[in-house]
């Protein structure tokens, strides 16, 4: 099952967050980003259920962006032991609908070039890949 995450599930969407190895490097502070997530509008985080509880998430967010409004997949990761049985698939589906809901018409997501099934994951669901760039950043700590 797919379902919009609440505050309740916070812990295990930590714990989903921390296991696909993207806690951002500070998993104590994780559930804190976690809740400020929840309650922005511009924001939506979808947990997969399985038989043996929350075992999926994606986090999605409406952007501005070149060439208009945007949804950008920040994150959709399965616990290992839950993939292929079409999770990862539901999951994208509900941030599409999110998107279809609020008016915007195109989905997009950014895959590491390591994430080697990612990138027959999204073609092989109607996506392109349409850019390559180079990232910056700078950490303000």
């Amino acid at each position: 099952m797919i379902r919009r995450a609440d505050p309740a599930d916070i812990p295990a969407l930590a714990a989903l967050v921390v296991a696909s190895g993207d806690d951002g490097g500070d998993p104590a502070g994780l559930p804190a980003r976690l809740a400020r997530l929840l309650d922005q509008a511009t924001h939506a985080l979808f947990l997969a259920e399985g038989d043996n509880g929350p075992c999926g998430f994606a986090a999605a967010e409406h952007r501005l962006a070149p060439g208009g409004e945007c949804v950008v997949l920040t994150c959709l990761a399965v616990d290992a032991a839950a993939r292929r049985r079409g999770l990862g698939s539901q999951l994208l589906a509900a941030a599409e609908a999110w998107a279809r809901r609020r008016g915007v018409e195109r989905v997009q997501v950014s895959v590491p070039l390591a994430h080697g099934d990612a990138h027959g994951f999204y073609p092989a669901l109607g996506y392109e890949a349409f850019d390559t760039r180079r990232v910056y950043r700078r950490d303000l700590r």
